[in-house]
């Protein structure tokens, strides 16, 4: 059997030329390149759904607590004594916690209609029962809601004004109340004299809130929440019925 000369098996047993060496290299280099990128692609997009969740659980979270203050404005544990029925004509009282105010440059101004301001101010009866009602504004009873800067801030009675959303993960950039009145009209136990109008009418409010902010590390994730809350403790407009 003819032997192979020595030439020829070194040939057959070399490895890869430089050139194939190379080529393997930048395949596999590509190919870590785009398993990298998709990797990159795929933390950043599971970033970008935990920001916008946190957001929009944030603005959630925080329309609910406002929505869930100003459902209990007016409330007067002794409001049977806002309105005339027999016997209690000479000891009707005004409701001392249905005013419902915006604050603008620091001064109290009343909340006009269908007009939306930033800030709130209102109060509510805290006594449990109605024995224990004072029939008086206490300052532990007035509570608001304003956006300072770009963090909605909320007040607690003597505690003053305290950071409601957290400025280091949220930034506020709207906050809006907008009230909406519609008055019913009550009857006189006596007609009215004249052309005029001297009925007394119940007023029933509602308050639309907006909400906007964005993720305090990112401007571009971005959400809204809007809620609509029905003041339950309307208020009484008293009119000039004839004794």
């Amino acid at each position: 059997m003819p032997v192979a000369p020595a030439w020829s098996r070194r040939r057959r047993q070399r490895g890869l030329s430089i050139v194939e060496l190379m080529v393997g290299v930048a395949i596999g280099l590509f190919v870590v390149a785009a398993a990298t990128m998709l990797v990159s692609m795929q933390l950043s997009d599971s970033r970008r759904l935990m920001l916008e969740t946190q957001v929009q659980q944030d603005l959630r979270a925080t329309a609910d607590i406002i929505t869930r203050e100003l459902r209990r404005a007016g409330h007067w544990g002794k409001a049977r004594d806002g309105v005339w029925y027999a016997g209690n004509a000479a000891e009707v009282r005004d409701n001392r916690y249905s005013a419902i105010k915006t604050v603008v440059d620091s001064a109290e101004s009343t909340f006009p209609d269908g007009e939306g301001r930033d800030s709130v101010l209102f109060a509510y009866s805290r006594s449990g029962n109605e024995s224990d009602e004072n029939g008086t504004l206490d300052s532990a009873e007035e509570l608001g809601f304003r956006l300072d800067g770009r963090v909605i801030q909320s007040r607690l009675g003597d505690a003053g004004w305290q950071a409601l959303t957290d400025g280091n993960t949220l930034t506020v950039t709207e906050f809006t109340l907008t009230m909406n009145r519609q008055p019913l009209p009550l009857e006189c136990p006596k007609p009215c004299p004249g052309p005029d109008d001297c009925r007394p009418s119940l007023e029933v409010r509602d308050i639309t809130v907006f909400i906007k902010g964005q993720a305090a590390n990112d401007a571009h994730v971005e959400r809204s929440v809007r809620s609509r809350v029905r003041l339950r403790n309307d208020e009484l407009i008293p009119g000039t019925c004839p004794e």
